[in-house]
């Protein structure tokens, strides 16, 4: 058989007959706009790396925010805890008039390091969760196994109505980490409210939300605070097209910034139906071992098969942005991007495949990029387009075939290309030679790959850019070594 390197190529000059597909890009139909794409250090997972040796510290956090060491995330999810050992507010006031004591060490189990961390190292947005109101809140008095915020829609507590309450403490968790440095974006209230785990988790539908979200949005709008909400982080995608139903009946879309799902239960096939930006907040491999396998079978905690959940999320779902749960932690199974191993001078810090499948993604669409439209693509690639605020246009290629795939680019005045791949030949993202003659580029998917090209315009150019489309022309390449 006839073997090409994964490097682009002028198909005319390789003298070979293929079948042709011709994909086009084009700029002028726009969708979703991306925030970006995250992670999180909830429970304390980010321990390890706030107390690793320095090297190691620094090693860890380039894989997680930069653009040409690691992944490029944008965003941070953080856990606003409700157990008592960790909660703000520990000891109940006795009534929900009561005045709170509100209890602050300045760490929230490694939260506040990760915080500044990823805002000095270009992270947009922080999403601050809580998986439970704390327990004397609560229709069961306890912060886990489920229960319902005293007050909303059919649940009542013989200590009154908790929700102003809840509300209060809420903002006061944002006005604590205001103090610390560290702006809240976003704030959630419930995580997996379908759920009533054995650790911090409290129920609700749709409609009982939706009792809440005002009181919580004029709270912090009383508070002078700029902090949107998000709502429900439900266990999986199904449950959320329910609960957003609910939102959207009660009249309580109007209060929200965000509607942010998990996949664990079911994993999203199509958009939501709602007028906001739609977040999967998290989905982890939670059973196997750490992997830094790309490509074997297909199994669930190897790289290609987080690229084509993440290219399903933002295409079929129109996400605008995509999170896996666990950053990096010591010792971590597949549910980490990252693990340490070890300690002290001896800490070895690794990625994950999963990380270098974010990075594909995360490392070039850049946040506030457009989705633009893509048609015509051949069976085995998946090929996603999406359109930067500087005007550069990335085009992610997923090749889920065994058999190489010729693609050329065309249509477009463009000044440079550059483009980046990821297969099982190497350990990360490496340079894909690009080659530009007569307006056109060409190159070779390798099999099993992911392939990223950014595309810069001309000078002057910028109309044809954002308005025109851009052709690619897609083969199959299947080559006996005798043509």
């Amino acid at each position: 058989m006839y073997s090409l390197s994964a490097t682009l190529v002028i198909a005319a000059n390789l003298g070979l007959s293929l079948a042709q597909t011709t994909v086009t890009v084009n700029t002028g139909t726009t969708y979703q706009i991306i925030d970006g794409f995250g992670f999180s250090e909830a429970f304390g997972f980010g321990e390890a790396v706030q107390s690793a040796p320095s090297s190691q510290q620094t090693q860890a956090l380039n894989y997680m925010f930069s653009t040409t060491e690691g992944a490029g995330l944008t965003i941070l999810r953080n856990r606003i805890a409700a157990d008592p050992s960790d909660t703000i507010e520990p000891n109940s006031p006795s009534s929900p008039s009561g005045t709170p004591t509100y209890v602050w060490n300045d760490n929230d189990e490694s939260q506040v390091f990760w915080s500044t961390q990823a805002r000095a190292l270009g992270v947009k947005y922080i999403y601050a969760d809580a998986w439970s109101a704390p327990g004397y809140m609560k229709t069961n008095d306890d912060y886990e196994d489920g229960g319902y915020l005293c007050g909303v829609t059919g649940e009542t507590c013989s200590s009154g109505d908790w929700r102003q309450a809840y509300a209060n403490y809420l903002v006061e968790y944002i006005e604590l980490y205001a103090s610390a440095g560290v702006t809240i974006d976003f704030v959630g209230f419930l995580n997996e409210p379908e759920f009533a785990a054995t650790y911090d988790a409290m129920l609700s539908d749709g409609t009982q939300a939706a009792s809440f979200i005002p009181i919580l949005y004029d709270t912090i709008q009383s508070a002078g605070l700029s902090t949107g909400i998000a709502c429900c982080d439900a266990e999986g995608w199904n449950d959320q097209v329910t609960y957003t139903a609910q939102i959207i009946a009660a009249d309580a879309e109007q209060y929200l910034a965000r509607i942010t799902s998990h996949w664990y239960t079911s994993q999203g096939t199509s958009p939501i139906d709602t007028t906001l930006r739609v977040w999967e907040t998290e989905y982890a491999d939670l059973d196997d071992s750490f992997s830094t396998t790309w490509y074997s079978s297909g199994a669930f905690s190897e790289g290609l098969t987080w690229a084509n959940y993440i290219y399903q999320g933002l295409v079929e779902c129109n996400l605008s942005a995509f999170l896996y749960w666990v950053g990096a932690q010591a010792d971590s199974n597949a549910a980490g991007l990252v693990t340490l191993t070890g300690s002290g001078s001896s800490t070895v810090v690794t990625p994950s495949s999963i990380l270098w499948a974010f990075a594909m993604f995360s490392r070039y669409i850049r946040p506030d990029a457009v989705r633009v439209e893509t048609s015509g693509a051949p069976s085995n690639t998946n090929i996603a387009a999406f359109q930067n605020t500087d005007g550069t246009v990335v085009v992610v290629m997923i090749n889920k075939g065994s058999s190489t795939e010729s693609v050329s680019l065309g249509g477009i005045s463009v000044s440079s290309v550059a483009a980046y791949y990821m297969d099982n030949s190497v350990s990360a993202p490496a340079i894909f030679s690009a080659t530009l003659s007569g307006g056109s580029i060409a190159a070779t998917l390798p099999a099993y790959s992911v392939v990223t090209f950014v595309l810069s315009h001309k000078s002057g150019d910028n109309a044809e850019v954002n308005t025109g489309p851009v052709q690619l022309v897609v083969h199959d390449l299947n080559v006996d070594a005798s043509t």
